[in-house]
């Protein structure tokens, strides 16, 4: 489904212009103007994700100790929750391109004076991220997931057998009509492109054969897997 089809669902064209490119594809000048305009409301439209963190962060299995990554971190969300998981002999790394975004995290991080939380800032698909790290979360990421070079990125650099859980929005049925308005107006501030989301996980599934998806609601996925040996740099715990 496109912007076109749905607009004709709507019987009438948005009130407004999707921060998309030309070609549809993910666009990081887009994504950048649009996420230092979303920076300081983030935290709140994002809020209705909660619940759908919670599980991604429990399909994660992760052990005190762990390094886990969390892939185009945003202002830090993940990372309390992660944090309890991994303990403090455990180490969070948050990968994010947006520099309004990831001065939120630096702020978070500070305030509650964490030393075990550290960040990347760059495109994930650039990142220099350390090997052996046991566990990725991307939570809404639907831009990074469409580059198969940022996603090859993060999966050298974990451990054979490390565990992967994705979760964003997706496109339901065709005949989910309401389902799918909200979709299309969540995505409109959220990603660059509707490129993918009739499987926004494509990319992650070419990598790893064992990847399982689950439905919610329609409209959104939660993806999990494990990293295969051939795959992974890094090396096996």
């Amino acid at each position: 489904m496109a912007s076109s089809s749905l607009a004709q669902i709507l019987g009438k064209k948005p009130s407004f212009t999707f921060n998309a490119s030309e070609s549809d594809k993910p666009n990081r000048e887009v994504a950048l103007r649009q996420y230092k305009s979303r920076a300081g409301v983030y935290n709140f439209e994002i809020a209705f994700a909660e619940p759908i963190r919670r599980v991604c962060v429990a399909r994660l299995r992760l052990k005190p100790g762990e390094m886990v990554l969390d892939v185009a971190c945003g202002t830090g969300l993940s990372f309390r929750r992660l944090r309890q998981q991994v303990g403090p002999q455990g180490q969070v790394i948050g990968i994010e391109q947006s520099a309004e975004m990831i001065e939120q995290a630096r702020d978070l991080i500070k305030r509650e004076s964490w030393t075990n939380v550290e960040l990347i800032h760059a495109p994930v698909e650039k990142a220099v991220i350390p090997h052996d790290t046991d566990a990725a979360l991307f939570h809404f990421t639907h831009d990074v997931l469409c580059s198969p070079k940022a996603v090859r990125n993060v999966l050298r650099a974990m451990k054979p057998g490390g565990r992967i859980v994705a979760a964003g929005l997706k496109w339901a049925p065709a005949w989910a009509v309401p389902v799918n308005i909200a979709v299309f107006y969540a995505a409109a501030r959220s990603i660059t492109a509707l490129e993918g989301l009739e499987t926004p996980w494509k990319h992650l599934a070419e990598m790893i054969p064992d990847l399982r998806v689950q439905s919610l609601g329609g409209g959104i996925y939660i993806a999990d897997g494990t990293v295969p040996a051939e795959l992974s740099t890094g090396r096996a715990a």
